[in-house]
């Protein structure tokens, strides 16, 4: 456990980290501002958010800062503010009178229930000695579009956007942008299994050969 937690944090000073730290700091400024009505303001942040989350990438390739305690951050800091965002536009579409609205509040969820169960497995992983399966291509295009799609709905969604008197999407066009997000994040939780299943299964190999031995 020492030198798993010594070498995950070796290295860790770098700016990538530090953009994945003010994203999860970036989040309780989200919901309190959402939640008191600054609902402009809580878009500005959340498009705040979506910008560290794409430079921190770019920032650790281009410039080789890529940690370890890093691969761990980014996840955590996507996790979080997915779930935050999912919970405050659930709640908010809960109170509205639109039948419609009333039922689509339940899509919202899913993004919930998967990165609960994302958060839950990679803690199984971490407590076995394992490391969380990091974002392949159909993660990173996932969280994306749902940054896109949540930038959208937060600021000309009906009902609930901060520029809809500038602009509201239209219903149907809305459902149809969160339904897209939400097939893209079932694609994505479906590409973790595979590697997550083959490290386990590599791990269960290397006990018994332990055991033989």
């Amino acid at each position: 456990m020492k030198e798993n937690l010594k070498s995950l944090f070796e290295g860790c000073l770098t700016v990538p980290n530090l953009l994945s730290l003010i994203r999860i700091l970036l989040i309780p400024v989200f919901g309190v501002l959402f939640y008191r009505g600054e609902v402009l303001w809580s878009v500005i942040v959340l498009a705040l958010s979506g910008l560290t989350d794409f430079l921190d990438g770019k920032i650790a390739r281009k410039f080789n800062q890529v940690s370890a305690l890093g691969k761990l951050l980014d996840p955590i800091a996507d996790k979080l503010t997915q779930i935050t965002i999912a919970i405050v536009i659930f709640l908010e579409f809960n109170k509205s009178q639109d039948p419609t609205m009333k039922w689509f509040k339940w899509v919202f969820l899913f993004f919930l229930f998967k990165e609960l169960l994302m958060v839950i497995i990679g803690a199984i992983m971490l407590a076995v000695g394992l490391r969380p399966v990091a974002a392949e291509i159909y993660g990173k295009v996932a969280t994306f579009v749902f940054y896109a799609v949540m930038v959208l709905v937060v600021a000309f969604g009906p009902e609930i956007g901060a520029l809809r008197n500038v602009f509201t999407l239209p219903t149907p066009v809305m459902i149809a942008l969160v339904i897209l997000a939400a097939v893209l994040t079932f694609v994505a939780l479906l590409s973790y299994a595979p590697p997550t299943f083959r490290q386990f299964k590599e791990r269960k190999a290397k006990k018994e050969n332990e055991k033989k031995a």
